[in-house]
């Protein structure tokens, strides 16, 4: 199955998964734009606002994307079948099926003038697609990712991403994708698709390792609407590790198509370049600078001004790459921590007009700080900073490092008039119900907001990923009480050192 019937799939799921509130307050004359191209929608279709959460037509969206979604009139039910995967949704029902597996709702759907409608407030944490809606308008935006690649005039760029010379020929199709770049732990991770060797390099004056990506450009979801031609530079921000003073990132040249990642330093390094995990690159800064670990590429910053040792295939000079150890050595714990949504995404908007995507990483990078005091642990961040890896990048991270816990850190949000108080933790598979229950006793314990419960929900980085995950929604962004204190150090603080403890104890890491 390709990656357009996986996200599609996804997508379905999720529209016949989410919460349906009970209540129609308002509707409006439907009117949906799917990756920039309007959709004629018949004139006795609405948009439906149902206590706050936009509602749209199960069947105008999924058919867009190429699928048939069969009804029964008899049983109410609608019905998709996609491969060996069959999805069941029946009307005023709070049960449904997935390939016989009967998963409990929250509130039930509903039929209205003949249309199923289903809600879109969730949709962009459990697909790949960027959902927008825009009230003066009464437009639903949605925008599928793709993975093309990136072809610009072909020209090379430095280290420090100035322009060198240009080069002569034509753009060439890339053979990997760059997905997502992240810091954490004293690691660089790149998850890519495709297939890709990398070869790095160090350089002094200033510090710094150079990763070269030959045949590699950059992924549509990781620019996320942004364009970078040769010649720009990109930028992650590294906090709370005084060896590293950041991340920059180019694409170095489109013939071949080259993406070159440096990691700047404050002090010259030791490292190691991980390549045995598929789809994952580490880049590890290693403590010892004295010795190297057998089986793995080293490198010490010992080369002087912009010539480092070796050559690559876009003339640049490297140190060739093996495949070598990374998380988990040594019987070592993996947790994968996300902070949600991120860069483009702000997440739900608190009622002071705060960004969620803010107090997920602010969270998460105080669950960082816990995470490197504890030897037996290893853990890597979805993202470490203003960034926006997709959510099937988030899994992708997780699933190829076989971690053996994932938590995704959120915001909760309601446009009601009265906004509840409260956290809620949320997972998805029958393998999540016991970490759940742990991260829940922690959390709620030391937040002291009210306790919303745990509850089984079709979310993608908990339904995806293949170890116990769970998503904490702290507390209601929409509360002016909850957010108040969702933005103080304090809570943060609480909330972060309550997920540590479970997972230690859910671990048996003492």
């Amino acid at each position: 199955m390709n990656k357009k019937h996986n996200w599609i799939l996804g997508l379905m799921l999720v529209l016949f998964m989410l919460v349906l509130p009970t209540a129609v307050h308002a509707a409006d004359q439907a009117h949906i734009n799917l990756n920039g191209k309007s959709i004629d929608v018949p004139s006795n279709v609405q948009i439906t606002s149902v206590k706050g959460s936009v509602m749209v037509p199960l069947r105008l969206v999924v058919e867009q994307l190429g699928y048939k979604v069969t009804w029964s009139g008899s049983t109410q039910t609608a019905t998709i079948k996609q491969g060996s995967t069959v999805v069941a949704l029946t009307a005023n029902s709070t049960t449904a099926n997935v390939n016989g597996n009967a998963i409990d709702l929250e509130a039930a759907p509903f039929v209205k003038g003949g249309t199923t409608l289903v809600p879109l407030r969730f949709l962009s944490e459990n697909t790949g697609a960027t959902v927008k809606w825009d009230n003066s308008s009464k437009t639903v935006f949605l925008s599928t990712p793709s993975k093309s690649p990136t072809t610009t005039p072909t020209t090379g760029t430095t280290d420090n991403g100035s322009s060198s010379a240009p080069t002569s020929g034509t753009a060439t199709t890339a053979n990997a994708m760059v997905d997502s770049i992240s810091f954490s732990d004293n690691r660089m991770t790149i998850t890519v698709e495709g297939n890709v060797t990398p070869k790095s390099s160090s350089l002094t004056n200033p510090d710094r390792i150079v990763l070269d990506l030959p045949k590699t450009a950059f992924s549509a979801a990781f620019l996320n609407g942004q364009q970078l031609s040769v010649g720009d530079v990109g930028k992650v921000d590294v906090t709370g590790y005084p060896q590293v003073s950041g991340i920059r990132y180019s694409l170095f040249s489109s013939n071949p198509s080259a993406v070159r990642v440096v990691l700047d330093l404050n002090t010259a390094q030791k490292y190691k370049v991980i390549t045995d995990t598929p789809g994952v690159i580490i880049v590890e800064l290693d403590g010892d600078v004295t010795s190297s670990t057998g089986g793995t590429t080293t490198g010490t910053n010992t080369q002087t001004g912009g010539t480092p040792t070796g050559t690559t295939d876009n003339g640049s000079t490297a140190v060739p790459v093996t495949p070598g150890s990374g998380p988990g050595d040594d019987g070592k714990k993996i947790v994968v921590i996300d902070a949600g949504h991120g860069g483009s995404d702000p997440g739900a908007i608190s009622i002071t007009k705060k960004n969620e995507k803010d107090f997920t990483l602010a969270v998460v990078l105080k669950i960082q700080a816990l995470l490197q005091q504890d030897p037996n642990i290893d853990f890597v961040l979805t993202r470490s900073d203003d960034s926006y890896p997709t959510l099937p990048d988030r899994v992708k991270i997780a699933n190829n490092l076989h971690a053996d816990v994932f938590v995704s850190i959120h915001g909760n949000s309601t446009s009601s008039a009265v906004s509840p108080s409260g956290t809620e933790i949320y997972y998805t598979r029958p393998d999540s119900v016991e970490f759940a229950e742990i991260v829940h006793d922690h959390v709620v314990q030391a937040l002291g907001l009210p306790d919303r419960g745990i509850h089984a929900k079709s979310l993608h980085v908990t339904r995806e990923t293949t170890m116990p995950a769970v998503l904490v929604e702290a507390g209601y962004l929409s509360n002016i009480g909850d957010e108040s204190l969702m933005y103080s150090d304090d809570f943060q603080q609480k909330l972060a050192q309550a997920v540590v403890d479970a997972i230690k104890q859910y671990l048996n890491v003492q």
